[in-house]
Protein backbone atom coordinates (compact mmCIF):
# COMPACT_ATOMS: atom_id res chain seq x y z
CA UNK A 1 0.00 0.00 0.00
CA UNK A 2 1.32 3.41 -0.98
CA UNK A 3 2.07 5.81 1.86
CA UNK A 4 2.05 9.53 1.21
CA UNK A 5 3.85 12.16 3.26
CA UNK A 6 3.21 15.81 2.47
CA UNK A 7 5.35 18.68 3.70
CA UNK A 8 6.22 22.30 3.04
CA UNK A 9 3.15 24.07 4.28
CA UNK A 10 3.17 27.03 6.62
CA UNK A 11 1.98 30.54 7.31
CA UNK A 12 2.63 33.09 4.60
CA UNK A 13 1.40 36.57 3.77
CA UNK A 14 -0.75 37.19 0.74
CA UNK A 15 1.41 37.42 -2.35
CA UNK A 16 3.98 35.05 -0.94
CA UNK A 17 5.13 31.64 -2.14
CA UNK A 18 5.43 28.11 -0.81
CA UNK A 19 6.65 24.85 -2.28
CA UNK A 20 4.92 21.69 -1.18
CA UNK A 21 6.44 18.23 -1.46
CA UNK A 22 4.90 14.79 -1.31
CA UNK A 23 6.94 11.62 -1.04
CA UNK A 24 5.24 8.38 -2.03
CA UNK A 25 6.38 4.95 -0.97
CA UNK A 26 6.20 1.94 -3.27
CA UNK A 27 7.35 1.19 -6.79
CA UNK A 28 4.45 2.49 -8.85
CA UNK A 29 5.15 6.22 -8.56
CA UNK A 30 6.20 6.74 -12.18
CA UNK A 31 3.09 5.11 -13.65
CA UNK A 32 0.58 7.07 -11.62
CA UNK A 33 -1.08 10.33 -12.49
CA UNK A 34 -0.61 12.48 -9.39
CA UNK A 35 -2.60 15.39 -8.15
CA UNK A 36 -2.67 17.94 -5.39
CA UNK A 37 -5.97 18.32 -3.59
CA UNK A 38 -6.97 20.80 -0.91
CA UNK A 39 -9.69 21.03 1.69
CA UNK A 40 -10.83 24.06 3.65
CA UNK A 41 -13.03 23.86 6.75
CA UNK A 42 -16.63 23.25 5.77
CA UNK A 43 -15.77 22.61 2.13
CA UNK A 44 -15.35 19.50 0.03
CA UNK A 45 -11.90 18.37 -0.97
CA UNK A 46 -11.05 19.73 -4.40
CA UNK A 47 -8.45 18.81 -7.00
CA UNK A 48 -6.30 21.82 -7.84
CA UNK A 49 -3.44 20.43 -9.94
CA UNK A 50 -2.78 17.25 -11.93
CA UNK A 51 0.43 15.85 -13.36
CA UNK A 52 -0.20 13.17 -15.97
CA UNK A 53 2.38 10.49 -16.69
CA UNK A 54 2.85 11.90 -20.19
CA UNK A 55 3.96 15.23 -18.78
CA UNK A 56 0.74 17.11 -19.35
CA UNK A 57 -0.46 19.22 -16.43
CA UNK A 58 -3.87 20.62 -15.59
CA UNK A 59 -5.07 23.17 -13.07
CA UNK A 60 -8.25 24.36 -11.48
CA UNK A 61 -9.23 27.81 -12.69
CA UNK A 62 -8.74 29.19 -9.19
CA UNK A 63 -4.99 28.43 -9.24
CA UNK A 64 -4.14 28.57 -12.95
CA UNK A 65 -1.14 30.78 -13.62
CA UNK A 66 -0.10 30.76 -9.95
CA UNK A 67 0.53 27.10 -9.10
CA UNK A 68 2.87 24.66 -10.84
CA UNK A 69 2.85 20.90 -10.30
CA UNK A 70 5.89 18.79 -11.11
CA UNK A 71 7.37 15.42 -10.24
CA UNK A 72 10.72 13.72 -9.77
CA UNK A 73 10.27 10.02 -10.52
CA UNK A 74 13.74 9.19 -9.21
CA UNK A 75 12.78 10.60 -5.82
CA UNK A 76 9.16 9.43 -5.91
CA UNK A 77 8.20 13.00 -5.11
CA UNK A 78 5.56 15.31 -6.48
CA UNK A 79 5.80 19.06 -5.91
CA UNK A 80 3.46 22.02 -5.92
CA UNK A 81 5.01 25.44 -6.36
CA UNK A 82 2.52 28.05 -5.18
CA UNK A 83 3.07 31.69 -6.03
CA UNK A 84 0.98 34.83 -5.52
CA UNK A 85 -0.84 33.14 -2.69
CA UNK A 86 -4.24 34.44 -1.62
CA UNK A 87 -6.19 34.02 1.63
CA UNK A 88 -8.61 31.83 -0.36
CA UNK A 89 -5.76 29.34 -0.82
CA UNK A 90 -5.79 28.58 2.90
CA UNK A 91 -6.43 24.85 3.27
CA UNK A 92 -4.89 21.50 4.06
CA UNK A 93 -3.14 20.23 0.95
CA UNK A 94 -2.88 16.55 0.05
CA UNK A 95 -1.32 14.61 -2.78
CA UNK A 96 -3.05 11.55 -4.16
CA UNK A 97 -3.60 9.66 -7.39
CA UNK A 98 -5.94 11.01 -10.04
CA UNK A 99 -8.52 9.66 -10.12
CA UNK A 100 -8.55 8.52 -6.53
CA UNK A 101 -8.45 4.72 -6.60
CA UNK A 102 -8.70 3.99 -2.90
CA UNK A 103 -6.08 3.64 -0.23
CA UNK A 104 -5.17 5.98 2.55
CA UNK A 105 -4.69 9.70 2.36
CA UNK A 106 -1.67 11.28 3.95
CA UNK A 107 -1.97 13.74 6.81
CA UNK A 108 -1.65 16.66 4.45
CA UNK A 109 0.16 19.91 5.04
CA UNK A 110 -1.51 23.07 6.28
CA UNK A 111 -1.20 26.24 4.22
CA UNK A 112 -2.39 29.44 5.82
CA UNK A 113 -2.32 32.71 3.89
CA UNK A 114 -2.83 35.88 5.87
CA UNK A 115 -4.22 39.06 4.34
Amino acid sequence: QVQLVESGGGLVQAGGSLRLSCVASGSIFSIVTWGWYRQSPGKQRELVATDYINGVTNYADSVKGRFTISRDNAKSTVYLQMNSLKPADTAVYYCQSVPFCGGEWGRGTQVTVSS
